[in-house]
């Protein structure tokens, strides 16, 4: 540690075997000093401080009485792979910056939720691939983005050994354990650095992840190999196991020479050697210098959290990006922990219960009302169809629960009913129902007809484990059936409460004045919600077969007429306010068919520039000009990550005159 510098002061959870090589060469980092041991037993923690004498405070005792200190900036987790994600969440509510140890958890649905926790705290968060510090890999990089080797083809890499038993947490499904998560994230981590630096990135996720593997008698992977295609045209061969030794090395093949590394990982404190073999050259040994990787890695953290960023080698999209490799591996040879499965209790990540509207990142919610629902109807509607697993949809929901968001839509046919499953799974674990507005949609084609509704509905509910939709929409219309037959089948289940109100998606205009006009006549309840295709761009068809769009300007005034509430689907376009069109890139041909018009790419140009005045993209504009129109919107989107769904509540806070309306919409020249 230099004598001038401010210690950086650590604490180590978990005082287990990786705990004391980071203790052991902590000492070598600039300033980083061991002032905390914590442990769920306190005679492991006092041995360990036994072992590695504490500077002051000298703490030793349970979690929560090390991350009560205030003088502890900094914790290193290193217990059992199902330890972290509470753990580093309860140090980031207690203003402590992480350093926890690999993998960052289980899986990317609790990744994601913990990363984002990270992003809205002062904390750093830093998954401990250490030997992404060490000069041997600093030097590796460089090469491959030097062009040393040419053109990068292939990465072999493995890291993988044999226990001899089957006893520990290695073998163990409750604690995560297998060779997959505890050692063959390594060379996936370096496949992914290598083909980033071959494209001057800190990392490049895969296109595709194929795995085969062996399942032992606990249920854990003892043996398991992926072949990976990355951007770039770059593959690679990963292979990992707890029972079965296989030499632990990389090699990296480019078009002009190979990269070959007899020790990628362990990386003791002793120099390593780089074997760089070059077309027409001299075979080369590139020694690098002894260093302390642990020592390095806090290093990085430190100096992050005094700069207020996050750490460039392994930011949170990284070691996201990370998760989800690794949860595609294990998909590929059937493992899934008990922990994940869909039917169990995934509690929330802090352990917490839910509090509706209690996480307030970015603009408020805003809400609306719909005749027959007697809820709240959040102004956003979280699309439930991008979801790959409890874990994921448990994130997502969670986040959107808590930014104050109460209406979900679901829909029969989204991932043949596994989609309704995990969200009637969510509903049971947080116990919720009551709390949220649950639109349900069937009937979609070829099963459009009274008789599928009835079945449809029936299954959908059974799916979601509830008895009623609070919202229920025909997916699509069939124009050869009487609409009367559609409106007696949906005022039968209205009447019988499993719905309180009902409409239809990618109906007409005409059909919908039809089936009100049925309905008045015969004493039946009529439509009070409709989701067409809406927003911005006025679109020039649409994306799929049987759907309809109500961008066009007859349909706007028969919605201001009507009143009838708006649900929108494809409010941003399918992305074309995102900065992917562009009148050059044709690249896209359902986006160049649907929206690619003068008019549209003027509408985006007004729509930038006003977002740059406001200091939003131009897909908050978007969003702001459906939520401002004179009948009620409630905007569906269908956000993949914790992420794009923040950023997409950014058009919440947007007021829009009249004059700003009409001149988006270019009925106006001027605003």
């Amino acid at each position: 540690m230099s004598s001038s510098a401010t210690p950086f002061r650590w604490a180590v959870l978990g005082p287990g075997a990786i705990a004391r090589r980071f203790a052991s060469q902590l000492p070598d980092s600039q300033d980083g000093v061991l002032v905390a041991v914590g442990s769920s037993s306190a005679q492991r923690a006092q041995d360990f401080a036994d072992e590695f004498p504490l500077d002051g405070p000298a703490l030793v005792g349970d979690y929560t009485q090390v991350l009560a200190s205030d003088q502890v900036d900094a914790v290193y987790i290193s217990t059992v792979h199902t330890g972290h994600a509470r753990l580093a969440a309860q140090a980031l509510d207690a203003g402590k910056h992480v350093l926890c140890e690999k993998p960052l958890t289980p899986n990317s649905g609790t990744s994601m939720a913990l990363i984002d926790l990270a992003a809205r705290s002062e904390g750093v968060l830093l998954e401990a691939y250490m030997y992404r510090f060490h000069p041997q890999t600093a030097r590796v990089l460089e090469l491959v983005a030097d062009g040393a080797i040419g053109e990068v083809a292939h990465v072999d890499a493995s890291f993988a050994f044999d226990t001899g038993g089957r006893s520990g947490r290695l073998f163990d499904t409750s604690t995560a354990g297998g060779g997959i998560l505890d050692v063959g994230c390594y060379p996936m981590s370096l496949a992914r650095f290598v083909a980033g630096a071959a494209q001057e990135k800190a990392f490049a996720d895969p296109l595709t992840v194929r795995g085969s593997g062996t399942l032992g008698e606990t249920g854990v992977d003892e043996w398991a190999t992926a072949h990976l295609t990355l951007p770039g045209g770059i593959t690679a061969s990963l292979r990992t196991g707890v029972r079965l030794a296989d030499p632990q090395s990389a090699t990296i093949t480019g078009s002009h020479g190979v990269i070959r590394l007899a020790d990628p990982w362990s990386l003791g404190q002793e120099p390593q050697v780089i074997e760089l073999d070059v077309v027409g050259q001299e075979p080369q040994r590139l020694t690098v210098p002894a260093a302390s990787a642990y020592a390095l890695e806090a290093d990085a953290l430190a100096r992050a959290a005094r700069e207020g960023t996050e750490v460039p080698e392994l930011t949170g999209e990284n070691s996201l990006g990370q998760a989800r490799a690794l949860d595609q591996w294990r998909e590929q040879i059937g493992l899934r922990y008990p922990f994940e499965a869909d039917d169990t209790d995934i509690p929330t990540l802090t352990g917490r219960p839910l509090t509706a509207g209690g996480v307030q990142t970015g603009p408020a919610m805003t809400y609306g009302s719909i005749p027959g629902v007697d809820k709240r109807v959040s102004r956003l509607v979280m699309g439930c169809d991008n979801q790959m697993n409890l874990a994921h949809a448990s994130a997502m929901f969670d986040a959107f629960y808590e930014i104050g968001g109460t209406t979900f839509d679901t829909a029969y046919i989204y991932g043949g009913g596994y989609i309704e499953k995990l969200f009637g799974q969510w509903v049971r674990n947080r116990g919720v129902r009551e709390d949220i507005v649950v639109i349900t949609k069937g009937a979609h084609t070829p099963h459009c007809d009274p008789e599928s509704i009835t079945r449809q509905l029936e299954e959908s509910l059974e799916r979601q484990g509830t008895d009623h939709a609070d919202l229920y929409m025909m997916h699509r219309d069939n124009p050869e059936i009487p609409v009367g037959e559609f409106v007696d089948v949906m005022d039968e289940h209205l009447r019988a409460g499993r719905i309180s109100a009902y409409g239809g998606s990618n109906w007409t205009p005409a059909r919908v004045d039809e089936a009100n006009a049925y309905a008045r006549a015969n004493g039946r309840t009529g439509f009070t919600i409709l989701s067409n295709h809406f927003g911005l761009a006025e679109a020039l068809d649409v994306p799929w077969a049987g759907c309809v769009h109500a961008t066009d300007p007859d349909s706007k005034a028969w919605l201001e007429e009507r009143g009838i509430a708006l649900l929108p689907w494809s409010s941003q376009a399918r992305g074309f306010f995102t900065g992917r069109a562009h009148p050059e890139d044709r690249s896209d041909a359902e986006l160049v068919r649907c929206y690619y018009s003068d008019e549209n790419f003027e509408r985006l140009a007004r729509a930038t520039e006003l977002g740059a005045e406001r200091g939003v993209p131009a897909t908050a504009i978007a969003l702001a000009f459906v939520l401002h129109q004179k009948f009620p919107t409630f905007a569906l989107f269908g956000p993949r990550s914790i992420g794009e769904m923040r950023s997409s509540t950014l058009g919440l806070g947007i007021e829009l005159t009249e004059a700003e309306m009409a001149w988006l919409d270019l009925r106006a020249s001027a605003r």
